[in-house]
């Protein structure tokens, strides 16, 4: 099987979960003797020798399988909207080199909007295509007027892909909902497959308990996340003078951090293994979002032990459950407050059982098992040569 993998992005030259999963999407296939051809921008020039990096992440045998043709996209924003034109140019750049030799594939699988022109100039001949919007935020709450603004236009290109699409590839939980009810995708058309983490990076057994409680928060800013939320259920937690531990990972700005030895902000972190060992001294991920797909950070922290609070939100339910964690109907932060202070209080062995049920359930989560289901669907669709 010969498949075209479109992307804006593949980590480490980008960084983000759709790249991760472009990533290991790529490598995966790869590891079962699947040509690949990637399609794909480069964000930093950190890479100045490009060839080198490819052999740090990739195996040797798996680069036999693996083709990568780097296309331009601009990542600065010119002016409101640019991102779409953008999306659109960079969709058109990507169409005009795999036109060349298209029908040499079986199969095309694009990310986000990277398949939007080639979708328009479809042709009765050509191989099936498969898309992955991944969370289809835009068709979720909307945080202010700014943001919903940006919802609606990316709505635009969003319909045109999902519709025209042969396959349409969702998380499930509710992005399937939005899929079926939303954009009005025949439900033959649509493949449910979960996000994943490497067996390999999964603990094997959780860590003892802690002298006091450890929650952790993964993520950059923005009002999506639900930091505010957050940040409102510490303050009432401090003036209530409970015994916890509070930790950011990521890039919070001096303007929202709260003053207390009991928060501690770690900044950004890039090296996974480093992050793994702060996950390994931590309890329990706070996840408060309003709109997200299907989150690797809940994915990475349940594979480290922890269990997890977060919103019914997109596919999370999957993960989450009272079994695993806590799954909220909305991130209040007296809601929020109510939960942390709930598990301040619990019984030891009450989280320590959440956190085995937790690393327990992600074992069903493994890209092992998810290339399996991925490449069986594709065939079902697909006359293979």
């Amino acid at each position: 099987m010969r498949i075209a993998v479109l992307t804006d992005g593949i980590y480490p030259f980008v960084i983000g979960g759709m790249q991760r999963h472009s990533y290991f999407l790529a490598k995966y296939l790869a590891q079962k003797k699947i040509y690949v051809r990637v399609y794909h921008c480069v964000q930093t020039n950190q890479y100045s020798n490009y060839s080198d990096t490819l052999k740090k992440i990739f195996s040797e045998e798996e680069l036999n399988y693996l083709e990568f043709i780097q296309i331009p996209f601009d990542f600065r924003s010119r002016f409101p909207g640019y991102y779409l034109l953008e999306s659109y140019l960079y969709s058109k750049r990507i169409y005009e080199d795999l036109i060349k030799d298209i029908h040499q594939f079986d199969f095309i699988y694009s990310k986000g909007f990277t398949a939007w022109y080639l979708l328009q100039h479809k042709k009765n001949n050509f191989p099936k295509i498969g898309v992955k919007l991944h969370g289809y935020e835009m068709y979720q709450y909307s945080v202010d007027f700014k943001t919903k603004l940006q919802h609606y236009l990316l709505r635009i290109p969003s319909s045109i892909v999902s519709q025209k699409a042969d396959i349409v590839f969702s998380y499930g939980g509710k992005i399937s909902d939005i899929l079926i009810h939303r954009l009005k995708i025949p439900q033959q058309k649509i493949i449910e497959i979960p996000t994943g983490i490497e067996k390999s990076l999964i603990v094997d057994k959780v860590t003892e308990e802690h002298s006091e409680i450890n929650f952790v928060f993964i993520g950059r800013y923005e009002k999506r996340k639900g930091i505010e939320n957050i940040n409102e259920a510490i303050k009432q937690l401090i003036r209530q003078n409970k015994v916890f531990k509070f930790h950011f990972i990521g890039a919070i700005p001096e303007f929202i951090k709260i003053k207390d030895d009991r928060v501690i902000y770690h900044g950004v972190i890039s090296d996974y293994t480093k992050i793994k060992e702060l996950l390994r001294q931590m309890d329990v991920l706070v996840c408060p979002s309003y709109s997200e797909g299907m989150p690797n950070v809940i994915v990475e922290a349940m594979a480290n032990g922890l269990t997890v609070i977060a919103t019914d939100v997109g596919a999370v339910k999957l993960l989450v459950d009272d079994k695993t964690g806590y799954l909220l109907n909305n991130n209040h932060p007296k809601t929020l407050e109510m939960i942390l202070i709930d598990l301040i209080g619990s019984n030891k062995k009450v989280l320590q059982t959440k956190k085995n049920t937790a690393l327990q359930h992600i074992q069903n989560f493994t890209w092992e098992k998810i290339i399996d289901q991925i490449i069986n669907e594709i065939k079902r669709f697909v006359p293979l040569r």
